[in-house]
């Protein structure tokens, strides 16, 4: 799976949500199914639970030319 971050994400990874991991994030977009966005076209939502630890990870992201462009992740 071919991952691109945005630039928001990587502050945000940088500043606040270190403990989000790049194998996280294709854990839930893996083992979820495509959500749409409700207020953005072609913005997809993946939602899961994180076995270790049994929270739930939400992961905004688009899709491009054979890769997936990851706008956010954060915890609910």
């Amino acid at each position: 799976m071919d991952l691109v971050y945005s630039n928001h994400w990587e502050k945000k990874h940088k500043e606040k949500r270190k403990d989000i991991t790049k194998d996280m994030i294709e854990f839930v977009l893996l083992n979820s199914s495509e959500l749409r966005d409700k207020h953005w076209e072609n913005i997809f939502n993946a939602v899961a639970k994180v076995p270790p630890m049994g929270r739930t990870l939400k992961v905004v992201y688009k899709k491009l030319k054979g890769k997936i462009f990851i706008i956010t992740s954060f915890w609910i």
